[in-house]
């Protein structure tokens, strides 16, 4: 049986979706997001518009032998339902894993917020070894959805 390539969890947010997709779709509050410790800051980028949009981040992480840059192409944008991206190294084309966001509001201030981890598209069989995917945990998702609950209702 082939291994599942993706992690997704979920979480029930009491902030409207506007709210959640608002924060989601500003690269500078990421770093305060990011269950995981690998975003430091975002690299005066500005607000998440299209599909086709490019934000660069700051990063950290042994994997990548400490500090290093990431370019984020956006590849689902969908106003206050759905924001998502591919990570690459800065300067490079996307390798394949993406970042999604669904919003599905609950009532008028409260949005049940799916994270999807993706790495199902890569193919690179060097890589895949290299990072040893996942990457990020299902404990640090879940992270990150405490996180945005508690920036979004701050």
């Amino acid at each position: 049986m082939a291994q599942e390539r993706k992690i997704t969890v979920q979480r029930t947010i009491d902030a409207p979706a506007k709210d959640v997709f608002e924060m989601l779709t500003n690269p500078e509050r990421h770093a305060e997001l990011d269950g995981s410790g690998f975003v430091r800051s975002d690299e005066k980028s500005d607000r998440i518009q299209a599909v086709g949009d490019v934000f660069m981040m700051n990063m950290t992480g042994e994997h990548m032998g400490g500090e290093y840059q990431t370019d984020n192409h956006v590849t689902a944008f969908d106003p206050n339902k759905m924001v998502g991206w591919k990570t690459a190294p800065a300067g490079t084309e996307p390798p394949g894993w993406e970042w999604l966001w669904e919003l599905e509001p609950q009532g008028p201030d409260s949005t049940l917020v799916t994270h999807t981890y993706d790495w199902s598209g890569v193919t690179d069989q060097a890589l895949l070894d290299k990072v040893g995917f996942p990457l990020v945990t299902q404990d640090q998702l879940e992270d990150t959805l405490g996180r945005l609950a508690a920036a979004v209702s701050g």
